[in-house]
């Protein structure tokens, strides 16, 4: 199903026959690096990721991770949405681009469409990202499309993590 489109991107939920690409993408050193691995080494531990977060996701929460798709060609090449995590009161954004499609400007244009649907569509008040105080990249991304830095933040005991929000009149 299509969530929405952007000029270069189509958003839309993925799928068990995304198996392959969910396996590059969550193995990609950014991926491992800054969100951590998941444990996902074989097409099988794939499509259980699929079914166990993403569509799971999107028919108890009304929204998940959804794939990014390069319109040019129909290729997938990330990830981008929203999560509900158990220790957070609202919802918070979340990304993730393949490393050959990193610095062109599609996981910007991805996050600012999903804002814009996450306040327009999802009616959303207050939407949260969490990033690692190491990707200087992401904190950039995210002050770039609107939200604020708001606080350190130890959510693992080897993290320390940044949290940053925007609000929604």
């Amino acid at each position: 199903m299509i969530v929405l489109e952007t000029e270069r991107l189509r958003l839309e939920e993925g799928t068990p026959d995304d198996q392959v690409f969910i396996l590059t993408l969550l193995n990609s050193p950014n991926w491992i690096e800054f969100i951590g691995d998941r444990g996902i080494e074989s097409l099988t531990d794939a499509e259980n990721y699929i079914h166990n977060t993403l569509t799971k996701s999107y028919k108890q929460m009304g929204f998940g991770l959804y794939k990014v798709i390069l319109k040019q060609d129909n290729s997938p090449i990330g990830l981008c949405g929203f999560l509900q995590r158990d220790f957070l009161d609202h919802p918070d954004i979340g990304y993730a681009i393949l490393p050959k499609h990193e610095d062109k400007g599609y996981t910007s244009e991805a996050a600012k469409a999903m804002l814009d649907y996450g306040k327009n569509r999802l009616g959303f008040k207050t939407i949260l990202a969490i990033t690692s105080s190491k990707n200087i990249t992401s904190q950039r991304l995210l002050q770039k499309i609107g939200l604020e830095r708001q606080y350190n933040e130890k959510y693992t005991k080897e993290s320390n993590d940044l949290l940053f929000s925007i609000s929604y009149r």
